[in-house]
């Protein structure tokens, strides 16, 4: 088969943790092959179909160059077999916009993972509140009298942006309600931008759990990631240590409970983040740590999402 990923510039992958170059590889070793553009490299003409500036790639295997580009052309994006979506955050317009013309392309036939209208549907933050049963007490709003009420009525809480990633702009006040105002006024811009807040969850220290959801199963094995030294953020990009670590049975219901759901919206692929028995976040966009996972035990997790990239296919 040939595979399209949308994504950012490949140079500036880190192949020896890239969640995206493992799928690349995996494909590549059953055969299929694999081509690359990036959001900005697509357009959509009026009467005509979704085309993207396409790079041909075989792999090499080795660490520094390590693909080679054997073709490039303008191509139509439903002319691949699957398309899948791995643009990072944040979720901008750019972002917006490139969902839209994926989608078009789905109208054309392209088979595009995740659905970009799930994508759209499905905000990294808020999508958590559809499963209340499973949050911690959240709250989201432009108000800092809200924020405030919020606080004072659980006294240690974390707060942070919707738009935000790798850990970028949460804070944690404590009962002493130090900054609060301060961190509000940062955060929500004086009412324009919305906040989220949730009940700080003493469990972080074990880390923050990684799980992933793949073709509605859910792998066998987490990436905690534990905060380092006086940080209160276990993300990997604000220093946090990944340790991989068997699925815990609880996490494992929880996970199992809130899977088939999100695959039948067309998401294929879907990170959830839990601390403790909570879940903090549903991540759609691009989620990673499957290298982390797979050296760290054995498990090989780009082989799990192929096979589901291959059923879905067939199905």
């Amino acid at each position: 088969m040939n595979i399209l990923f949308v994504a950012d510039p490949i140079e500036s992958f880190k192949i020896y943790k890239d969640t995206t170059f493992s799928m690349m590889r995996e494909l590549q070793k059953r055969g299929h092959r694999v081509a690359s553009t990036e959001p900005r490299l697509m357009r959509w003409r009026s009467g005509q179909p979704v085309i993207a500036q396409v790079r041909h790639l075989q792999l090499t295997g080795h660490a520094d160059d390590w693909y080679t580009v054997t073709s490039e052309a303008l191509e139509p994006v439903h002319g691949f077999d699957a398309v899948i979506m791995r643009k990072d955050p944040p979720f901008d317009s750019e972002f917006f916009y490139a969902t839209h013309l994926l989608e078009q392309a789905e109208r054309e036939g392209a088979r595009v993972f995740n659905s970009p209208r799930a994508l759209r549907d499905h905000p990294e933050k808020l999508a958590l509140m559809e499963f209340a049963q499973f949050a911690p007490a959240t709250l989201v709003t432009r108000s800092a009298a809200d924020l405030r009420a919020f606080h004072a009525e659980h006294r240690d809480i974390i707060l942070k942006p919707l738009d935000g990633m790798g850990g970028m702009g949460i804070f944690r006040v404590g009962p002493d309600g130090m900054n609060l105002g301060s961190i509000i006024e940062t955060l929500n811009q004086g009412g324009a931008t919305s906040v989220m807040a949730q009940a700080y969850l003493p469990e972080i220290v074990e880390g923050d759990k990684r799980l992933l959801l793949i073709g509605g199963q859910v792998a066998p094995y987490v990436l905690a990631r534990i905060p380092q030294g006086n940080e209160v953020r276990g993300n990997l990009a604000a220093g946090g240590k990944g340790v991989a670590q068997p699925l815990r049975a609880e996490d494992r219901a929880v996970a199992e409970a809130i899977a088939p759901t999100l695959a039948a919206r067309g998401l294929l692929l879907v990170g959830l983040d839990m601390i403790g028995n909570k879940v903090t976040e549903i991540n759609v966009t691009s989620p990673t740590c499957f290298q982390e996972i797979s050296d760290q035990t054995g498990f090989d997790v780009p082989a799990m999402f192929v096979d589901a990239l291959e059923a879905a296919l067939a199905g």
